[in-house]
């Protein structure tokens, strides 16, 4: 725990050195071991020096339907990909992973972190078919956190009443497109938003506070 007068100056100092990285997925369904992951995308955060969280990069892929995957009809006019569409530049599923995977390692080591934390909204439906695909390409250096992540989902519950994300968006004062949703780095990106305003809302009212901690743990 920090002392209540000051204001962490590190990601490392703030999440008990968890790096959170913003995560969306895309895909063919929701069983992760069976349906196809297509797009994945992740969104790295930085700190100033008041101790307020901001984003910073996006990564993204569109990633190609692993072998025997399955494509569900309904998910796929619920997200609009044509799985082979050839204007995807689709990747295959290991080359995308490896190439998230090493953005994110390298954010750790600029931000002396040990191991990254999943951020999504429902974050074990996208760390679920993260986890699956690393095993079913036997990666074996997956930054995440195998279990723990921080959802949206439950924030936005406490701290707007809401729980889908185009409302808590809207409830935050935020524009929200409907038309750009359902895509992985939109979907990421606006999350990214939500985690650091939500965060950073507890922040100020933490040290307004001098009986709240100022970090989680």
């Amino acid at each position: 725990m920090l002392d209540n007068n000051s204001s962490p100056c590190t990601l490392s100092e703030r999440f008990r050195g968890f790096m959170p990285i913003v995560v969306d997925v895309e895909t063919g369904g929701f069983n992760a071991k069976k349906d196809a992951l297509l797009e994945v995308a992740a969104v790295t955060l930085s700190m100033d020096s008041s101790g307020q969280i901001f984003r910073e990069e996006t990564y993204h892929c569109h990633v190609e339907p692993f072998k025997g995957a399955n494509l569900d009809a309904e998910a796929l006019a619920f997200t609009g990909i044509d799985p082979y569409h050839p204007f995807r530049m689709a990747k295959p599923e290991k080359d995308a992973l490896q190439e998230i995977f090493r953005a994110i390692r390298k954010s750790l080591k600029q931000n002396n972190c040990k191991r990254a934390i999943l951020v999504g909204h429902n974050a074990p439906f996208d760390l679920g078919f993260i986890n699956a695909a690393a095993q079913r390409c036997e990666i074996k250096r997956n930054p995440f956190h195998p279990f723990s992540t921080f959802d949206t989902v439950t924030l936005g519950g406490v701290v707007y009443g809401q729980t889908v994300l185009a409302r808590i968006a809207e409830a935050a004062g935020m524009e929200w497109d409907h038309e750009a949703a359902h895509s992985a780095v939109y979907d990421a990106e606006r999350t990214a938003e939500l985690f650091c305003l939500m965060t950073n809302r507890w922040q100020t009212l933490a040290q307004l506070d001098d009986t709240a901690p100022t970090a989680f743990g």
